[in-house]
């Protein structure tokens, strides 16, 4: 009898776990024999199962313990021990030390020449424990202790210029590879090259969405836009606010003698192998330029529409929407509220050799292959209406408008969804029901509005309690009597106590809660009529609609965030 082999011992202790189910294998296993490539990375790209969960299992298949990177924090002294340049050949990290022996986690554990140089370079004997790659690069990165680096760099940098008049900044070579790996690492640099990597170093490993750098008489405030709120950081010193500007604007190619004017750039880094856009927004204020980079990382949009977190109802309406043929969909909400992302997860999905796919945006925030994407250059006349014409000539299958501004836009978006298009866009009001009277607003007629949209929706979104420290707990009278709800026996509410994962603030990352709009038979008489917002809203409801609230509460009661985020972001329903 032939041995089997050990994808197929893995896959085995898979399904013993209830980790996978047989069929799935099935499909696995016909697709590693119709396209090629290894079985458990099948596994894992198909997200039949978690990187976390196939670590665990080979774990056991080797005997070998699994770690998990992510809750432990790796004192400097043992770091040392590996030199960085083996450790990242090797995909390994040095965790701890004790009774002569060097404990280290790998993503393959299997790997005996790694081994043999780490015990020839430290002259201890080596103990093998296997984790996640993913947490392994990370931990490489030198992101998990960047912080305290942070601080001291900071404490260092400040003492060096009380001794020194000026500080030079060097001009970036037009070829430049910025790559955040080496230069988190680096200790020859400038001063000023220093803090700057160390800045976004830092709002990486915090998952922050914004740096935000001003200047203010006698200081220079940094602070992180983390989950939606501003976390202010360890500053730089002032004598250096200049040499920071100038960095950042060499970077992003822009012009540094000129401090009178915003300006705007952007930029592209390499961190643990996968690369993030930066966009730079340079304004003059009393005490110089303040200086905002968003952070633009690919990595974070959702696949597909299924990761979006929506119910069941929701989503096959929302599916039942973007396979239309043609017609209109809105996505409505306040500036950082997500609309975008969701409209690139919408693109994502329906992205298909078949279609001709084209957008408008102001500016293009993620750059996505397959995809014809258009900048707005308002100072050269093209805006979007004059660029949503020409779009109109290209044949398309499908556009995306990033914003509706001004009616002329509105009136060709309209009349494209009308004549076979299928049209995405963002309106900023306040629920979906806002959207269509918005356009009315605007001198859109309500026949044509009836006619071209088919669902409008309005997001928000709500930090995540971190699963780390979520503890159930009683929520105050007063809070459902706020969010207008009666308090049910046996409702169980959650809240995150606070822990180093997630710095204390009891949240961890964000999740988008979606009022979806489909406009049916009755709704389209309503607009001809040109009923008020309310009322439209009031018959959604009664067809089945979940108000931006009701998804919170629905959020709230499977654990996923607190009764006070849902109160912070959502609106009273009339």
């Amino acid at each position: 009898m032939k041995a089997k082999s050990f994808a197929d011992r893995i896959a085995d202790i898979l399904i013993e776990d209830g980790l996978l189910l047989p069929n799935q294998l099935e499909e696995a296993t016909a697709i590693q024999q119709k396209e090629g490539g290894r079985l458990l990375n099948i596994l894992t790209d198909k997200e039949f199962v978690t990187d976390q969960d196939m670590t665990f299992s080979m774990g056991r298949c080797l005997n070998t313990p699994a770690i998990n990177l992510t809750k432990l924090r790796v004192p400097d002294e043992i770091m040392s021990l590996v030199p960085r340049d083996m450790a990242t050949a090797n995909k390994l990290i040095p965790i701890a030390r004790l009774n002569g022996k060097l404990f280290v986690a790998m993503a393959d554990p299997t790997n005996v020449l790694a081994l043999d140089d780490v015990k020839r370079r430290t002259q201890l004997d080596v103990v093998p424990m296997i984790a996640t790659g993913k947490a392994v690069t990370k931990a490489l990165a030198g992101m998990n202790h960047g912080g305290a680096k942070m601080a001291d760099v900071m404490r260092k940098v400040a003492e060096d210029v009380a001794a020194t008049a000026d500080v030079e900044v060097e001009a970036k070579k037009d070829n430049e590879q910025i790559d955040l790996d080496r230069l988190a690492h680096d200790s020859d640099d400038a001063p000023v090259i220093k803090i700057v990597n160390l800045m976004l170093v830092q709002a990486l490993k915090e998952k922050a969405s914004d740096i935000h750098i001003e200047p203010f008489q006698r200081s220079v405030k940094l602070r992180y836009r983390i989950d939606g709120e501003l976390i202010a950081a360890e500053s730089p010193p002032k004598a250096l606010q200049l040499a920071i500007t100038s960095r950042i604007k060499i970077l992003a190619g822009l012009n540094i003698a000129e401090r009178r004017v915003p300006q705007d750039g952007r930029f592209r880094i390499k961190v643990t192998g996968k690369e993030v856009d930066l966009r730079i927004s340079i304004l003059p204020t009393a005490h110089g330029e303040k200086i905002v980079i968003r952070i633009l990382d690919k990595s974070a949009l959702t696949g597909s529409i299924d990761e979006m977190g929506m119910d069941q109802g929701t989503l096959d309406k929302f599916r039942k929407a973007i396979d239309a043929p043609h017609g209109m969909i809105l996505v409505t909400g306040p500036t950082g509220s997500g609309k975008t992302t969701t409209l690139y997860s919408v693109l994502q999905e329906l992205n298909n050799p078949q279609y001709n796919i084209v957008t408008v945006e102001d500016p293009i925030e993620y750059e996505l292959a397959g995809i014809n994407q258009v900048a707005v250059r308002a100072d050269i006349g093209l805006d979007f209406s004059s660029a949503l014409r020409s779009i109109l000539r290209q044949d398309p299958d499908i556009v995306m408008v990033g914003e509706i501004r001004d009616t002329e836009t509105a009136d060709i978006a309209v009349k494209a969804a009308l004549t076979g298009h299928q049209v995405l866009s963002t309106l900023h009001t306040n629920d979906a029901a806002g959207a269509i009277t918005r356009l009315d607003d605007m001198g859109i007629e309500p026949f044509l509005i009836s006619s071209s949209v088919i669902m409008a929706c309005a997001q928000r979104l709500v930090r995540r309690i971190c699963t780390n420290c979520r503890q159930e707990f009683t929520a105050e009278p007063e809070v459902f009597e706020r969010l207008g709800i009666s308090p049910d026996d046996g409702a169980v509410f959650y809240q995150g106590s606070g822990c180093d994962r997630c710095k204390g603030r009891g949240y961890l990352g964000r999740v988008a809660i979606i009022e979806a709009l489909p406009v049916s038979e009755t709704i389209r008489r309503l607009i001809v009529k040109r009923a008020s917002a309310a009322v439209i809203k009031n018959q959604a409801v009664s067809e089945g609609m979940k108000t931006l609230r009701m998804a919170g509460i629905e959020k709230a009661l499977e654990g996923i965030t607190t009764l006070e985020e849902v109160w912070r972001v959502t609106a009273e329903d009339h």
